[in-house]
């Protein structure tokens, strides 16, 4: 059976990854899981802690940037499904950053966000295959394109 790459995009201030993970274990799922760096600081850091300090913070966040895009690029390209989720807390921006270019590179996408950002992520859900509200539907969701017949 094929084990399918799942990229885990968006909010990183809840455990709804885990929560998806979970629920892949629980069903017996083929599906091998990969997601951004979830640890704040370190994301927001990288850049100058592996490269030099920066006086404006511009140039700081263009090395993070440019050193997490290494990452997230490389498993948006080599994942069967790219789950985004979008979360109430903040606005997340490189969430719709990873949406559209998973979206420009033909990959299945599903949207993951309360319905009270239905109105703002409109042309997001609209280049998904799939919008949920709910960690468990993304499992339910994989559960039925994997294993019905």
């Amino acid at each position: 059976m094929k084990t399918w790459n799942l990229y885990l995009s968006g909010e990183i201030h809840s455990d709804w990854r885990e929560d998806i993970k979970q629920g892949i274990e629980k069903e017996n799922l083929f599906v091998n899981c990969t997601a951004p760096v979830t640890d704040h600081p370190a994301s927001d850091n990288c850049g100058v802690d592996i490269l030099g300090e920066e006086e404006k913070d511009f140039w700081k966040d263009h090395k993070g940037a440019k050193i997490n895009a290494i990452r997230t690029r490389t498993h948006i390209e080599n994942a069967d499904i790219v789950v985004v989720k979008f979360g109430d807390q903040y606005k997340q921006w490189n969430a719709a950053f990873d949406a559209g270019y998973a979206a420009a590179l033909g990959k299945k996408l599903i949207i993951l966000h309360p319905p009270e950002h239905t109105h703002a992520l409109k042309e997001v859900d609209a280049a998904a295959l799939a919008v949920c509200e709910k960690p468990g539907q993304v499992v339910e969701i994989l559960k039925y394109v994997i294993l019905k017949e």
